[in-house]
């Protein structure tokens, strides 16, 4: 079968597209013919080694995080699944391998796909559907009637993260580009702020929490709109020694993680507040929760319409990291 593999790592990696044997599922896997497969800015942390602290690979590697397909066959274990289940999935860290024909998958990190979304659509979702929702449940232990912000909300993580919110009964409150106002808003969005005409930071009220997706050039703001004791979870900016405490990290790393977030960790401080990172984790029964909000809310994720096979796996990359993608960007098999 075809693969799109990591040979080393480094600040200018490509991936190479090779072939290498169909794997066999043991007892707790699915084996997956994979139909699509989303690309993220993750895959660029994982190939220049930014990543390695929390994930070493042996490499080569097959690369790829998040997918839909067919299951072709199951291991023992995996009573839940037949063969022809229409599944999806974000793969656990420790075994990715998204950008290739097939793949084995634990069955725990799987869930069966949106009826209404087709296999591109449903691509689309796990990843950003899990951050989401560990972010809110687990990271923020957010609670019906608080207010959540989210800069730079407009795409495709506030695609999913509204909608869960609003599920769970928070205030939305969302910044992004004009031409999303009205989707954030349709999905239940209290306050939207077109960035090119608002500051937030001006006229929001403060709120319990805030989930950065912009990075620390907006870091002094969120802290600003922030309530005493408010949290602030952060998709990219840097680990602290707090997630390393709570992922069960060693000492050597629980240190290091807390050099690394010191300056954010210190800020937040004097705003009274409370810093946190995260970095999603695959969970079947999560996704399940949000496959049936996703067909409640016929949620649609928006996809960019550059069709990538997997031998533009590269040029997809590049798109994702130094293109301006209209959506989720999708390898079709």
């Amino acid at each position: 079968m075809q693969a799109a593999q990591l040979l080393k790592y480094d600040k200018n990696f490509k991936l190479v597209v090779k072939d290498i044997p169909r794997p066999t599922p043991n007892d707790n896997e699915v084996l997956v013919r994979v139909k699509a497969a989303a690309v993220n800015p993750l895959e660029r942390l994982i190939g220049t080694g930014y990543v390695k602290l929390m994930e070493k690979y042996s490499l080569p590697v097959t690369m790829g995080n998040e997918l839909s397909g067919i299951v072709e066959s199951v291991g023992k274990n995996a009573t839940e699944f037949n063969v022809g289940d229409e599944v999806y999935s974000r793969l656990p860290l420790n075994k990715i391998g998204a950008f290739a024909e097939y793949v084995v998958i634990d069955y725990r990190a799987v869930a069966m796909k949106p009826t209404a979304l087709d296999f591109v659509h449903s691509a689309a979702v796990p990843l950003t559907g899990l951050t989401a929702y560990q972010g809110l449940t687990e990271e923020l232990g957010a609670r019906p009637g608080e207010s959540v912000m989210i800069p730079g909300g407009s795409g495709s993580f506030g695609q999913m993260a509204i909608p869960i919110a609003k599920e769970m009964g928070l205030r939305v409150m969302v910044s992004g580009n004009a031409r999303s106002k009205q989707s954030a808003l349709d999905m239940g969005a209290e306050q939207y702020f077109d960035y090119r005409e608002q500051n937030y930071w001006e006229h929001l009220e403060p709120v319990n929490y805030v989930i950065d997706t912009v990075g620390k050039k907006e870091l002094d703001h969120e802290l600003q709109v922030l309530k005493p004791n408010g949290r602030l979870l952060s998709l990219i900016m840097l680990p602290n020694g707090q997630f390393a405490k709570d992922h069960h990290m060693p000492f050597w790393k629980t240190a290091l993680f807390a050099v690394a977030g010191h300056s954010i960790d210190r800020k937040a401080k004097k705003f009274k507040t409370d810093y946190r990172f995260i970095f999603v984790r695959s969970d079947g029964e999560q996704l399940k929760k949000i496959t049936k909000i996703v067909e409640k809310h016929s949620i649609k994720p928006a996809v960019d319409p550059t069709e990538f096979r997997l031998s533009d796996v590269n040029r997809a990359i590049d798109y994702v990291t130094n293109g301006h993608p209209k959506g989720k960007v999708v390898i079709r098999f």
